[in-house]
């Protein structure tokens, strides 16, 4: 999550899908379909999304049946990774509680109508990449981006038709102050309501969990999977809408913050409740990079 669209992770049997992909991108079929049918998902819902993601060419298939294996290509590893960057991003920032130096990062264009299609998806791509319109052709980020911005550019073929500047002293229709200037172009409000229901809605795990670790209780697959589905949807739900602006571009607190503590703490918890150790894992990507930060 570099970033692509919120679209292409709406269908939940997506999202289990890449949740099952191990750190070098393959996903065993006989794995997957015990784990979908755990979440309620049909042998049909899995090969329908399994026959899309073929067809847009985000993986690759040997075999046939339960005995295949699914490798993501490149464009596969854009989804399956970019959401894990995005995390590492996130949660450093959570740690260090500051790092911006002032300084905003523009990037215009000015593309013909004949290279349309090449015009909105680098206009999408700046939006996945956290970037905020100030008028038409015209995107600011907070964080430095020009590389990857080149980098979109240059694979569209428009390398030519993009300029790029930075500045610390921004004004969009009359204000100056950087927050002002971040809850002017950026869903920060909306964002903040999101997380603050996310919190809300799942707050309620962690005691739960608690309460189990102490009486030694475990929590079967049947239990552990759909739950951790839900939770993981519905906080991507938020995250991948979030540009992830530095922390001193938010309200303090930031229940970004909240919500991505109360994530990783119930999934530590939970896996260490988890009856079934030796069976496939859903979201292990996650867990892993949880278990280095």
């Amino acid at each position: 999550m570099t970033v692509v669209r919120v679209t292409a992770v709406e269908v939940p049997t997506r999202v289990l899908v890449f949740g099952m992909a191990r750190p070098d991108g393959t996903i065993d079929a006989g794995e997957l379909y015990d784990v979908a049918a755990a979440c309620g998902q049909s042998d049909e819902q899995v090969r329908s999304c399994l026959r899309r993601l073929l067809s847009e060419g985000l993986l690759e298939r040997d075999g046939s049946g339960r005995s295949a294996t699914f490798h993501t290509t490149p464009a596969g590893d854009v989804l399956r990774l970019g959401s894990l960057r995005r995390h590492e991003l996130a949660y450093r920032q959570d740690r260090t509680g500051q790092g911006w130096d002032g300084r905003w990062h523009l990037a215009a264009f000015a593309i013909p109508e004949h290279k349309r299609a090449a015009r909105d998806r680098l206009r999408d791509r700046l939006l996945d990449a956290g970037g905020a319109v100030i008028n038409n052709g015209l995107y600011v980020s907070p964080r430095p981006w020009e590389d990857e911005v080149r980098e979109i550019a240059e694979h569209l073929d428009v390398l030519d038709r993009l300029s790029l500047a930075g500045t610390d002293d921004l004004e969009v229709g009359g204000t100056r102050d950087a927050r002002a200037l971040a809850r002017a172009l950026w869903p920060v409000d909306e964002l903040a309501g999101s997380y603050t229901r996310f919190v809300a809605d799942h707050q309620r795990i962690v005691p739960v969990l608690e309460r189990l670790r102490e009486r030694h209780d475990r929590i079967s697959d049947a239990d552990f999977l759909p739950g951790a589905l839900r939770m993981v949807i519905a906080f991507q739900e938020v995250f991948l809408r979030d540009p992830l602006l530095p922390p001193e571009l938010l309200p303090r607190p930031w229940p970004g913050r909240a919500a991505r503590d109360l994530l990783v703490t119930s999934r530590r918890l939970a896996l260490r409740l988890r009856e079934e150790h030796e069976r496939p894992a859903l979201f292990a990507a996650f867990d892993e990079f949880v278990a280095r930060s």
